[in-house]
């Protein structure tokens, strides 16, 4: 019988180990630098920030600020399912999780620090729903306490998932349908449905007595975490630990391309697929591009439902409607480009066929922009049914800005990883690497072929054909310049050049 070992000094010499680099007081150092921006940041902010959670004018109704609530709880908890809760670091998963060391006090650490996370999370999504509702004077900060509380019972449901596949999944398939009610919820409220009026605001006392409740209830279910902990699955915290890396790292170097990789591989992973032909009068990457996009459902329906979204936005300034829809063209079209990506990486496929680099990607080209068009229009059109936009043929528009948003999506995925080898800039307030910026801006940049749709959406006025034709223009035009310009007949390769 293997003998346990004292976990606290492993710890100590590992840190000591991992810091023997670094500076004295670096860490400090980081620390105040990242506080010290932080709060210049909200200082420079404040106005914005305020008027999104605590505006001076709150237009949300009871339902609609529990729908709000709902969403907050289900995003909430969607996002501790993939960062944990039970999580460790990289280096203590590599070294420690096989150790004879103490599993429970190897990972309390990181549940209490999660748990703090949590509650500041939940403090802060309490204070929002506040603000929007619009009866904040009424409510004592009684209420504050029972998000963070609320905050904490979601942080238990996501541990006691983590144990058990089963019962994760099933907890995922229920935060999903969360959240697709309280956006339901919001959306109608925006679309102008009255709800039924709810009753007044509870006592002070009843508030006290819930909150009490509730604490009880987090304080058995934590009893019940911990004295469970030892049991958390290897395999669950080392994708814990995958995950919250894999988001470091793309925050660090900024290139969103490892999470899409990694997103990618897990749902593949989990999949069961038969052998199905493509269709014999579709182009070969084509047919291979829509059996892809079929396979996806569960994105296409989340995408259809999606397309109520920018109902939000109706009462936003109308560059940041016109700015929702150019995003949500590009997020439709993005569903089956990891082909590209994958083809840009190693081109073996398109060699075997013997295709060119152009026609490779025109092939490539026509299920996102297909997607796009459909997403767009979609969502222009419930935007002219709602009353939202002026008269005019709306939903010709989004099909004329979807070849932009193809050429978009082809060309992020084609990117590449971040090029660390170009000059930095100087700015007065530091050095700017100029790959990451570079890197960020491919594939959104060629949305700028959406201008007609922007000044049309900006001008709030009826829409003439003539916009839709300049639109159309200018997206075809552009889209054909863009494939024509980086791919050439006598070569193969995906990549960008």
């Amino acid at each position: 019988m293997t003998a346990t070992v004292a976990l606290r000094p492993v710890r100590r010499w590992i840190h000591a180990r991992q810091a023997a680099h670094r500076e004295r007081g670096a860490v400090l150092t980081n620390l105040y630098v990242g506080a010290l921006s932080l709060a210049i940041i909200g200082g420079v902010l404040q106005r914005q920030l305020t008027a999104i959670f605590w505006p001076a004018d709150p237009a949300l109704s009871g339902v609609a600020g529990l729908a709000l609530a709902l969403v907050y709880g289900a995003l909430l908890l969607l996002a501790l399912r993939r960062l944990g809760p039970v999580a460790l670091s990289r280096p203590a998963t590599y070294f420690l999780l096989t150790a004879p060391v103490s599993r429970r006090g190897l990972l309390l650490p990181g549940l209490r620090l999660a748990a703090v996370a949590t509650a500041l999370t939940g403090a802060a999504g309490a204070v929002s729903v506040l603000g929007q509702v619009g009866t904040r004077d009424a409510l004592p900060p009684m209420t504050v306490a029972l998000g963070a509380l609320a905050a904490l019972l979601v942080l238990l449901i996501a541990a006691l998932a983590q144990t058990d596949r089963r019962g994760g999944t099933t907890v995922d398939r229920l935060a999903s349908l969360a959240l697709a009610i309280g956006l339901a919820g919001l959306v109608a409220d925006a679309a102008g449905w009255t709800p039924p009026a709810l009753p007044g605001p509870p006592a002070a006392a009843s508030l006290v007595l819930l909150a009490g409740a509730l604490a009880l209830v987090v304080l058995l279910g934590f009893t019940v975490v911990v004295r469970g902990l030892a049991r958390t699955p290897n395999d669950r915290v080392l994708e814990s630990a995958q995950t919250a890396g894999t988001l470091f790292d793309a925050a660090f170097g900024m290139d969103p391309s490892w999470v899409t990789d990694m997103v990618e591989r897990r749902y593949w992973a989990t999949r069961r697929l038969r052998s199905t032909r493509p269709p014999a009068r579709l182009p070969l990457l084509t047919g291979q591009d829509l059996l892809l996009t079929a396979r996806r459902l569960p994105r296409l329906v989340w995408l259809t439902g999606a397309t109520a979204l920018p109902l939000l936005l109706t009462t936003s300034p109308r560059w940041l409607l016109a700015g929702a829809l150019l995003a949500g063209a590009l997020t439709a079209a993005r569903t089956c480009t990891a082909t590209v990506q994958t083809d840009a990486g190693n081109p073996v496929l398109a060699r075997l066929l013997g295709l060119s680099s152009r026609q490779a990607l025109y092939q490539r080209f026509w299920v996102p922009t297909a997607l796009a068009a459909a997403w767009t229009t979609l969502a222009l059109a419930l935007l002219q049914l709602t009353g939202a936009l002026p008269p005019g043929p709306w939903w010709a528009l989004g099909l004329a800005v979807a070849p932009a948003a193809g050429a978009a999506a082809l060309r992020r995925a084609r990117v590449g990883f971040v090029r660390n080898d170009l000059l930095p800039l100087e700015t007065p307030m530091g050095t700017v690497s100029t790959g990451p910026l570079v890197n960020s801006v491919a594939g959104p940049d060629l949305l700028l072929l959406g201008l007609p749709m922007v000044l049309a959406l900006a001008q709030g006025q009826s829409l003439p054909w003539t916009s839709v034709l300049l639109q159309a223009a200018a997206a075809v035009l552009g889209a054909r310049a863009y494939l024509n310009a980086s791919t050439a007949p006598t070569r193969t390769e995906l990549a960008a050049r």
